[in-house]
């Protein structure tokens, strides 16, 4: 899956991190509903993960973003913006 986090660039992440990456997207949706919950930590937790289990791409090596997370300092409504039916990332 190639991520693209904005401001920041692509990462392209393995299969095997689709579920923890689902899992952490949960999280932040759940974030957003709850008034007690802490938005900033859900999105940087998705964002670090990203960050940490993705490669970037070469430079010259152009390819559409599968999925596109918002930037590491959105607001709680730019980031209902990007949401989806299944949350910012589908599956």
């Amino acid at each position: 899956m190639l991520i693209r986090i904005l401001g920041e660039g692509q990462f392209l992440l393995p299969d095997s991190e689709l579920d923890e990456i689902n899992r952490l997207d949960a999280a932040l949706e759940a974030a957003l509903k709850s008034p007690d919950d802490d938005v900033r930590a859900a999105l940087d937790a998705l964002l670090d993960r990203v960050r940490t289990v993705g490669v970037r791409p070469p430079d010259d090596e152009f390819a559409e973003s599968t999925v596109i997370l918002p930037f590491a300092d959105a607001s709680e409504d730019d980031i209902r913006d990007m949401l989806g039916d299944e949350g910012l990332i589908p599956g």
